[in-house]
């Protein structure tokens, strides 16, 4: 089974390398950096990538762009993240492409070989390996937006997020223009959404459901 790697801390990769190896996995490529990353990916095309989150130059969120942006050019490529942050933006989006094996584990958290190579083979075969914390932080970033708002008030964001105006979702959800437009208010004070000349605050109450 092959796999890239890409680990900056040197002892951290040539271990994870030798690891791998005795399990019967070829590494076919280890890298240290952002910018090395994507290359290796296309140009191997791994049975399984195993990707820390932040990788040199700026250490921010390079392995998680370089995997999704792989998984973009080769539809399916299965990842494993194993970091020692949640970078929830990112996570999410490479969580729910539903495409091919995915993975995020923590560092800190893996408690022995076994979990970690089963968790390997377990993305490299389609499958998923999540860490609890992971989804835990995932899950608690991704409803607090919207958590505040009555089951009323999100069928009216839904529908503001369709594109619809004031008076088609009071149309579709045989209200009057006036509840329509409190029901908005209302969002707009639970997203924290104050009056702004620079952002649009229906654009942002749309983007804030769209994200959830």
């Amino acid at each position: 089974m092959r796999v890239v790697l890409a680990e900056d801390l040197a002892l951290l990769r040539d271990g994870l390398t030798r690891l791998l190896e005795a399990f019967d996995f070829q590494v076919v490529a280890a890298v240290d950096n952002g910018p090395s990353l994507l290359p290796a990916l296309l140009e191997h095309r791994p049975d399984v990538a195993v990707v820390d989150v932040r990788l040199p130059p700026t250490f921010t969120d390079e392995g998680l762009q370089a995997a999704i942006e792989a998984r973009q050019k080769v539809p399916g490529m299965p990842v494993l993240v194993l970091s020692q942050h949640v970078e929830p933006l990112y996570a999410r989006e490479l969580l729910t492409d539903r495409a091919g094996g995915v993975g995020y584990l923590l560092k800190d958290r893996v408690a022995n070989v076994a979990q970690f190579v089963d968790a390997v083979r377990r993305v490299a075969g389609g499958g998923t390996a999540m860490d609890p914390e992971v989804v835990s932080q995932l899950l608690a970033r991704h409803s607090s937006p919207l958590s505040g708002l009555t089951t009323r008030e999100r069928e009216v964001l839904s529908l503001m997020a369709e594109g619809r105006s004031n008076g088609a979702i009071a149309t579709k959800l045989f209200v009057g223009d006036k509840a329509v437009s409190k029901h908005i208010s209302s969002i707009f004070t639970k997203l924290d959404l104050p009056p702004s000349d620079d952002d649009h605050r229906r654009v942002l109450a749309v983007l804030a459901y769209l994200n959830a």
